[in-house]
């Protein structure tokens, strides 16, 4: 398989453009995956900068609500004739919010597509042979301390902390697609039933919200727990969190950027 990162809020290579997003295009032998849309356009402009061809992609999997990941979708749609949306419909209908610096919000724009198009998911389960969906993850973990910030907005129009019930999972042939990990990355992990070689996706682990202790207490639990997966990260990991990461994990965490490339095949 190979996957490309089309949306990131980081590039080593000034050709692409960055944006507070994340969006990766996943090709299997059987399946195109664009995992997420990042939050415009750009995803579109970088695939055409690296060759790749969206109007290919099989499945488009938003992993939640919130813009950042489901903002581009729209644009997305204007070129795909065929692609399938994967997602919670706690993610549609939801009016999500950030008070991180100031009251904004993060809800998505959700475009309009024929229903046939949607796969809405509850419950985790299979897609076809060789896509697993993973929702309602149970939170037994503990959780990012950014997501203190992130609300969702009820029937009465009062704002409560978002309980991420709006966020999904993917995994294929080894590969466990994160979005953001609101949920935890260690919660999301436990929920998949299936062998992880590799993780990728943003991991929440704010700069100035993670306590430097406790960092270093989840890299001590992944490496013990998962010593034959690697993880890949960027978009919401903060350079700082994933420096203490890295002094723990060593080897097998890696970042990922805007047209990073990787090709794998696991035994």
């Amino acid at each position: 398989m190979e996957w490309t990162v089309l949306s990131d809020n980081r590039t080593i290579n000034p050709a692409f453009e960055t944006e507070h997003g994340l969006s990766i295009l996943l090709e299997t032998e059987k399946h195109c995956i664009l995992l997420d849309t990042g939050a415009s356009d750009i995803l579109i402009r970088n695939a055409e900068r690296l060759g790749k061809d969206l109007s290919s992609v099989d499945y488009v999997f938003i992993s939640h609500g919130h813009s950042d990941h489901a903002g581009g979708l729209k644009h997305f749609m204007d070129i795909s004739k065929k692609a399938k949306v994967i997602v919670s419909p706690d993610a549609i209908s939801g009016m999500f919010y950030s008070k991180r610096r100031y009251l904004h919000s993060i809800t998505t724009e959700w475009p309009e597509f024929p229903q046939e198009r949607l796969l809405q998911i509850n419950h985790s389960g299979s897609i076809g042979d060789d896509i697993y969906v993973i929702a309602h993850i149970p939170h037994l973990h503990p959780m990012p301390e950014g997501n203190q910030h992130l609300f969702v907005q009820d029937k009465q129009g009062l704002y409560v902390h978002d309980d991420f019930r709006h966020e999904l999972a993917l995994y294929t042939k080894g590969l466990l697609f994160t979005g953001c990990a609101h949920s935890g990355l260690e919660n999301i992990l436990a929920a998949c039933p299936l062998p992880v070689k590799m993780v990728v996706g943003g991991f929440h682990l704010l700069d100035n919200h993670e306590d430097e202790v406790k960092l270093t207490a989840l890299s001590s639990r992944l490496t013990e727990a998962y010593p034959q997966t690697h993880f890949y990260t960027s978009h919401c990991t903060g350079d700082a969190a994933f420096a203490i990461l890295q002094d723990v994990m060593g080897n097998k965490i890696h970042p990922f950027s805007c047209g990073t490339q990787n090709v794998t095949r696991f035994c």
